[in-house]
């Protein structure tokens, strides 16, 4: 019998997925597979971290991470390049090379594919990433755009999910919230450079960027990290002016937006609370942090107020196959 209900959100079906796969042979070039933003491959004998090539992939779809007559197909190539990057700055990489998979609307498809390449293109530039292939097609279906991204970690290696430790300071890298409503959400700003310049100043432990939501994607942390907890103080968490015009529509607060919005593509992280005073004193450049909160040994997230009380927060970031995710 399969223990996999119907139901199943999106993480999930993903952890069904996982638990899956065979075990890797000792000479496997998978370091890294399932369960983080990239993947990790070993691609050269005895050559080190710095070897460690990371690839990853994301799918944007109409109506669901854009709106094609609305924001128009430069802006969505522009964006699905861009959450791929941010993938890459996720573990503290660098990116490289850049394969694209379209299903073009046939009644359009040449004009619409142009807008894309334009987008694309426009985000690559900035990275000096390489366009070197992939697949085009046509339907009478709405515009699928799909990115891989290829890079490679530093010598420092890699940062995964799964490094966290009891007492690690968290940090994020930006305001948080009101994206969506916005239109943030389709000119993100992969921290590339800083996750750089923060990996060369303090060994980061751990490390996610902000798609889902920072009150989910910091639970992948805590979970990849052996089940640990964390408490986040309220007034620490930076709200993005978005957030709080969004809250003033629909009536919700303006943290609520900040913890759950998503499509943020800030960096958070952990480290060293030794570690985390030296970079809140002098922040690497470009890198701007914000000091959110801590990692505890007792699982379960909890937002600290003011007065030192504390409440559980649930998790309600985006999940594709969660009824009702927005």
């Amino acid at each position: 019998m399969s223990d996999l209900r119907p139901s199943t959100g999106e993480f999930a079906l993903i952890d069904w997925i996982r638990r899956r796969e065979p075990e890797r042979p000792i000479d496997s070039w998978t370091r890294v597979g399932i369960g983080d933003d990239c993947a990790i491959l070993g691609v050269g004998e005895g050559t080190g971290a710095g070897c460690d090539l990371l690839i990853t992939t994301d799918m944007l779809m109409d109506g669901r991470h854009f709106r094609l007559e609305q924001d128009g197909p430069e802006a969505v190539g522009y964006k699905a390049m861009a959450v791929n990057l941010s993938d890459i700055a996720a573990m503290a990489g660098s990116p490289r090379a850049a394969v694209v998979a379209v299903a073009l609307p046939r009644h359009s498809a040449v004009e619409i594919a142009r807008g894309l390449h334009a987008g694309l293109r426009a985000m690559a530039d900035r990275f000096a990433v390489d366009l070197v292939g992939g697949d085009t097609n046509a339907w009478d279906g709405p515009l699928v755009i799909t990115v891989g991204v290829l890079g490679h970690a530093t010598v420092r290696g890699a940062v995964l999910r799964s490094g966290a430790r009891p007492g690690d300071t968290i940090l994020v890298t930006g305001p948080l919230g009101g994206s969506l409503s916005s239109g943030r959400h389709l000119r993100p700003e992969p921290r590339i450079a800083e996750a750089l310049a923060i990996h060369r100043m303090a060994p980061i432990h751990a490390m996610i960027d902000l798609s889902d939501g920072l009150s989910s994607d910091l639970g992948h942390i805590l979970a990849e990290s052996g089940g640990l907890g964390a408490i986040l103080d309220a007034e620490a968490i930076p709200v993005h002016p978005d957030a709080h015009e969004q809250g003033r529509r629909d009536g919700s607060s303006a943290l609520d937006h900040a913890l759950n919005d998503g499509e943020d593509f800030e960096l958070c992280l952990t480290v060293a609370p030794e570690d985390a005073e030296r970079l809140l004193t002098e922040p690497p450049a470009p890198a701007v942090l914000y000091r959110i909160g801590e990692v505890t040994e007792t699982p379960g997230l909890f937002l600290r107020s003011s007065d030192g009380g504390s409440t559980p927060v649930e998790p309600k970031g985006f999940d594709h196959l969660r009824a009702g995710s927005e």
